[in-house]
């Protein structure tokens, strides 16, 4: 490498100047959240995975959650598709992230916790997602999967408050899932790869002479970053063993986008059987896929208002009647997605037994943005389903506990994420 990094005597310490100099701004950033807690660890036999898809605009309350609790509810009206699997999934309500507020803009909270203020300028901090494959994603060739229905917003962020942008076409994702480089490319990928990590050296050697000249404060600040640059350096290694390896082989065929963006339904269809074939071939273990809110009208038969004003329902009963309708194909959707994981055989068990899929809303009231008693549904992962956990609905029980038993799930061995208290009280695993 010819191109050098220096930095000058007296110039001030500047984050993102370092990142920009190292010829690695992009990537970095989420880079850095993967720090090697369990270096040691070997590849677990049983694989367990962690899927949350997230919605823009919330789900009725009165429509998702049984009027009673405990393992013999009667379903509500969404759940009534799903009595064949009612043993795969928990509903919890009265849930919600403690001092999180701001309507639409705590989607930036939905999967962090973090408030974010009352104009939404605060700084986020990593997401549970990332939090999983900070620590456990080196085993796959994709530490972690980002997607949306439309568009690159994602409830996604590093552990530096940086959002991730999401992938919303399946044929790109099903590209980069299994369609293989030629030769040339992949060798032109690996060498990128040791270009980076030549980079990073040098990076290194100048970092500690720059070291010297800095207080104690710049000193800790920047052994920060030494330590994220020595963790890209474990990534960029293992991904350059990743890109000389073949890609899996799959019976499917590359899917065709949707063009219509309103047909939400069918959008989420065709990215969860995505989600399926990343989950099935091993090709990641944590993915996120946010479902936001389609603006048009969705293509379903009773359906003739726009989804995101018919969520702004004001308690008009026609728009409340149209909007169960899509609502209620989104939770049909949800248990679709649930059944093909449950058909598929992984070593004696199912996928949905090694997967903990969690749908949830930053909205639990999208008409008037309220950001309490979020919607929440749990399966798979060999949780004991079949249950409605329904907690106080006015003073609602902090949903970052459930984010510690989901950890826990996976294998983190942790008893606090952000504002818990422990593990979710009346879950238990089977």
């Amino acid at each position: 490498m010819s191109k050098r990094i220096y930095f000058g005597r007296g110039l001030k310490l500047n984050r993102r100047s370092i990142l920009r100099g190292a010829g690695v701004a992009i990537s970095l950033p989420w880079l850095t959240a993967m720090e090697k807690a369990f270096a040691g660890a070997s590849k677990p036999a049983q694989p367990k995975r962690f899927v949350a898809m997230t919605l823009g605009l919330g789900l009725l309350g009165e429509n998702l959650n049984p009027k009673d609790s405990g393992f013999g509810y009667t379903p509500s009206p969404y759940l009534k598709q799903l009595e064949d699997i009612r043993n795969k999934f928990t509903v919890v309500s009265g849930s919600s992230h403690p001092d999180v507020s701001g309507g639409h803009r705590a989607e930036a909270s939905l999967l962090s916790a973090q408030p974010m203020g009352g104009n939404g300028q605060g700084k986020n901090t990593i997401s549970l997602d990332q939090y999983m494959s900070k620590f456990l994603g080196h085993q796959t060739r994709f530490p972690s999967l980002v997607l949306a229905s439309n568009g690159t917003n994602s409830p996604s962020y590093t552990e530096n408050g940086s959002m991730i942008p999401a992938e919303d076409s399946p044929s790109r994702l099903f590209e980069q899932l299994f369609v293989d480089d030629s030769p040339a490319e992949r060798e032109n990928h690996a060498q990128r790869i040791r270009e980076g990590r030549s980079i990073m050296d040098l990076v290194m050697d100048d970092s500690k002479r720059l070291s010297r000249q800095l207080g104690r404060g710049d000193q800790q600040r920047l052994d920060e970053y030494l330590t994220s640059v020595r963790d890209l350096e474990y990534r960029l290694a293992a991904n350059e063993e990743w890109a000389k390896l073949p890609k899996p082989k799959v019976d499917a065929k590359k899917p065709v986008d949707i063009r219509n963006a309103n047909d939400f339904i069918g959008i989420q269809k065709l990215m969860a059987d995505m989600v399926r074939l990343a989950i099935q071939t091993d090709s990641t273990r944590f993915i996120t896929y946010h479902l936001g809110g389609s603006g048009g009208v969705v293509p379903l038969k009773g359906v003739d208002e726009g989804y995101h004003s018919l969520s702004h329902h004001g308690l008009d009963e026609e728009k409340l009647s149209q909007l169960a309708i899509v609502e209620a194909a989104i939770v049909g959707a949800w248990g679709d997605f649930l059944r093909d994981l449950q058909s598929v055989d992984e070593d004696g068990e199912s996928l949905l037994d090694r997967t903990s899929v969690f749908l949830t809303s930053n909205l639990g009231n999208a008409s008037n943005h309220s950001n309490q008693n979020m919607p929440v549904l749990l399966a798979g992962g060999k949780f004991r389903h079949g249950q409605h956990l329904a907690f106080d609905q006015k003073n609602n029980y902090p949903l970052t506990n459930l984010y510690v038993s989901m950890l826990q799930q996976v294998g983190l061995e942790t008893d606090h994420f952000k504002t818990s208290s422990g593990t979710m009280t009346g879950l238990d695993f089977s």
